[in-house]
């Protein structure tokens, strides 16, 4: 049975940068394609970025483009998401996602979802 598990959350400035990671266990993921959701307190969760099986094709939010990036290491069965210039309004749990495709991975159709980690920007 696979497994996600995110690490890498915490507090951090505003303009700063932090790299998440999501490490997969039990199984392959290497041809799943991975995606990062977020969730604020008493919102619903919204996607954030995605990247294909091949690492090749990547999409992210509106929102994020340009300060985050995904990335995935199949040999490591890690996917990564470095955020840089953080703002208040990117303070949220951050989850990690595996789904069969990348249109599913992107609206939440996900095979597999992590515990998530915590993200706060401090003004």
């Amino acid at each position: 049975q696979g497994q996600l598990v995110e690490s890498g959350g915490g507090l951090v400035q505003a303009g700063g940068s932090r790299r998440l990671s999501c490490a997969a266990s039990g199984r392959s993921f290497r041809t799943y394609a991975m995606a990062w959701f977020l969730q604020s307190p008493g919102k619903e969760r919204e996607f954030v970025a995605v990247m294909s099986w091949s690492g090749v094709n990547t999409a992210y939010a509106d929102s994020v483009k340009g300060r985050f990036t995904i990335s995935r290491d199949n040999a490591k069965n890690t996917v990564y998401l470095q955020m840089n210039s953080l703002k208040p309004e990117d303070s949220a749990v951050y989850y990690c996602t595996a789904a069969i495709n990348m249109e599913w991975a992107t609206i939440g159709l996900a095979d597999y979802w992590g515990q998530g980690t915590q993200v706060t920007v401090s003004s």
